[in-house]
């Protein structure tokens, strides 16, 4: 039953019921100006930094740095995720708002986007994401490139691995939906398809930048943003997961992500270090 607003609603569950209500204006809004922002950083970086990730040898400061970042990043990131961790419970604020978005969701979303993400979310699927995983493995390989089809299959094993152990220590029921698009009976909390999501296409657009030229860099970039949004809204839209999965979901994928990509880099640096004049 949709929790009913009251003098006493906490501005939190508000918000939630508004963002609720027109669900599908503010994704297609911030689907849009994501994607078209991550084809612009990407294309101004291009231009000032670099042609290709691997065009010249990066300095011993800028690699520091660049660790430092992914450090802080990661603190950061496993930060939020324990502060969301403490307040899932319903008797907080955000338990009550992520009922209050799900109810809203279920309330005033058309059918027909309901059945357009029940589509798209199959491209965060493992058995959608496992052939691919294969696939780029092997193109690869056999382009000699086998640090990063170590590095790649690393990625995507260790997100199998590490969201559903957290998925068993803190043993949240998913929400309730009547739709019957979509059927889930793991836990909910985090989101395995956001996590994943981020860390197979952030990865497969970390290859792209390594090994293919500059003019694909933008498209790479857009298209990584556009489906790692779309699959991580659409466990919210479907109703298999509360918004705070996902968060936590996207959270525990960009660190990961960012520990695969940061190992990767460092490796090749000592690589590069070592190779003859």
């Amino acid at each position: 039953m949709p929790l009913e607003a009251s003098p006493l609603t906490p501005p939190l569950v508000l918000l939630a019921q508004q963002l609720g209500a027109h669900a599908l204006g503010w994704f297609l809004s911030i689907w849009t100006v994501s994607v078209l922002g991550a084809g612009a950083v990407c294309w101004t970086l291009q231009r000032r930094h670099f042609k290709t990730l691997d065009a010249e040898e990066p300095s011993e400061p800028r690699i520091a740095a660049g660790l430092a970042a992914g450090f802080l990043l990661i603190l950061a990131a496993a930060s939020v995720f324990a502060w969301i961790a403490s307040n899932l419970s319903d008797g907080h604020s955000m338990g009550r708002a992520d009922q209050a978005l799900t109810d809203a969701i279920g309330t005033h979303v058309p059918w027909t986007a309901l059945v357009a993400f029940s589509w798209l979310t199959h491209l965060g699927d493992f058995a959608f994401l496992a052939p691919v995983c294969l696939v780029v493995a092997a193109v690869l390989w056999r382009h000699a490139h086998h640090g990063l089809a170590l590095g790649w299959v690393m990625a995507l094993g260790g997100i199998v691995l590490l969201n559903p152990a957290l998925k068993h220590i803190f043993e949240r029921a998913r929400p309730v939906h009547d739709h019957g698009l979509a059927f889930e009976t793991s836990y909910s909390f985090p989101s395995g398809h956001s996590a994943g999501a981020i860390v197979s296409y952030g990865m497969l657009l970390y290859l792209a930048l390594r090994t293919l030229p500059a003019r694909w860099h933008v498209p790479a970039a857009m298209a990584a943003v556009g489906a790692i949004l779309t699959i991580a809204c659409s466990r919210i839209f479907l109703q298999v997961h509360f918004a705070s999965d996902v968060v936590a979901g996207l959270l525990t994928g960009f660190a990961w992500l960012l520990v695969c990509v940061s190992s990767l880099e460092y490796a090749r640096h000592r690589k590069q270090r070592r190779a003859p004049a």
